[in-house]
């Protein structure tokens, strides 16, 4: 159903619509073409989103005669969590199964206050960056925006925040998990006005961020139909390291994307926001002192912070993690040219948790892994 652009979902292999994903200008096309009243839309979203409830027919603000209806041609269901891994230092990992049977990774990552949630977007990824384990693992298919929102719906069930009312358990949201959210357009776009909507999940337009490897065409797209924040997986000072590492700069070279991340910056009404320049350091490629200078130069005059990242390894990853001091002398360089620097504590990395180690488990339509594991073969 369509009704001035909007999509409504599609249905699933039940049959039914799912209204877990539906974003409120779908859901009130959903209500409007079954001959209701808009207000609907926001009473059922609140019971799933507020209230955490999967069953229609436990709706009770709603009258049953459609309840019954509704639960005839829709329902609410959400992705299923497969396995859960407990980090030493409170770091939570979920492998959630979806549609077809492949399994997808969420991240949550407490500090504080606050509860950062990584979220992901596809099975698998395309885009191959060197240093990411997701990478390795080809690509299957884009998730839907009932198993994109769907992730934050379980995170916040498995605490069971719902039924305590103690207070929002996830207080950020970061779709830095598997997949590149820009090659999922619509499906991450109508999950993130979920996360910010107040008949949702309310979050801060500032706390939801969307990280991107650098799909051009899609970002300038995005200035159009969202402000949420944004980071750019940067890696590398110049388009020949960048090129090695980041495949993707090859279409989409470094001046292209700070261009179109400038552009989204600018068409916010907010003047005091800034891009997060994500920076993964890897020992002996892109971690020297003339690397450093070469991003400040880069950077100067864009309005951004910088994260720095240390490498977290995985197997037959081909990069190592650097030293303490080489992280040191980076991070100094950067300081002393006036950015604001941050450099990522590793957590999870005992549940394999950390940046760059999510795999899930992917049906690999670009048989990538089968490559992988043949030049791993012929070089041992």
């Amino acid at each position: 159903m369509t009704e001035k652009g909007v999509v409504i979902a599609s249905t699933s292999a039940t049959g039914k619509v799912n209204l877990l994903g539906m974003s409120r200008a779908q859901m009130e096309v959903f209500f409007t073409d079954l001959g209701e009243k808009r207000f609907r839309a926001g009473q059922v979203m609140k019971w799933i989103h507020h209230h955490g409830v999967s069953d229609i027919e436990a709706m009770t603000t709603l009258g049953k005669a459609l309840r019954e209806r509704l639960s005839s041609i829709a329902e609410v269901r959400p992705p299923e969590i497969a396995d859960q891994k407990d980090s030493a230092d409170g770091t939570r990992k979920w492998a959630i199964r979806v549609d077809g049977g492949a399994l997808v990774e969420a991240v949550l990552i407490p500090e504080g206050s606050r509860a950062t949630l990584c979220v992901s977007s596809q099975v698998g990824c395309s885009l191959d960056c060197k240093f990411c384990s997701t990478g390795k693992q080809g690509f299957q298919r884009d998730l839907t925006s009932a198993e994109i929102i769907g992730q934050v719906w379980l995170a916040i069930k498995s605490y069971d925040a719902f039924q305590s009312g103690k207070g929002r358990v996830v207080t950020n949201v970061v779709m830095m998990g598997m997949g590149e959210p820009l090659l999922n357009f619509d499906n991450v776009v109508s999950s993130m006005s979920l996360m910010t909507d107040d008949w949702a999940y309310g979050l801060s337009k500032r706390r939801v961020t969307l990280s991107t490897s650098g799909v051009v065409p899609a970002l300038d797209k995005l200035a159009e139909c969202s402000d949420v924040s944004l980071a750019i997986s940067l890696h590398g000072p110049t388009d020949e390291i960048r090129n090695r590492i980041v495949p993707i700069n090859k279409r989409y070279p470094i001046a292209e994307l700070l261009r179109s991340a400038r552009n989204y910056i600018d068409a916010q009404s907010d003047t005091k926001r800034v891009v997060t320049i994500e920076y993964t350091l890897l020992a002996g490629v892109n971690d020297q002192v003339e690397h450093a200078r070469q991003l400040a130069v880069l950077l100067k005059d864009f309005p951004c912070k910088i994260n720095l990242i240390p490498f977290n390894d995985f197997p037959h990853s081909g990069f190592t993690r650097p030293s303490g001091n080489a992280v040191s002398r980076f991070w100094q360089v950067l300081i002393d040219a006036g950015y604001v620097v941050t450099v990522r504590t590793t957590r999870g990395d005992d549940i394999d948790a950390a940046c760059g180690q999510l795999v899930g488990e992917v049906v690999d339509r670009t048989r990538r892994a089968q490559r992988h594991r043949s030049r791993l073969e012929a070089s041992q």
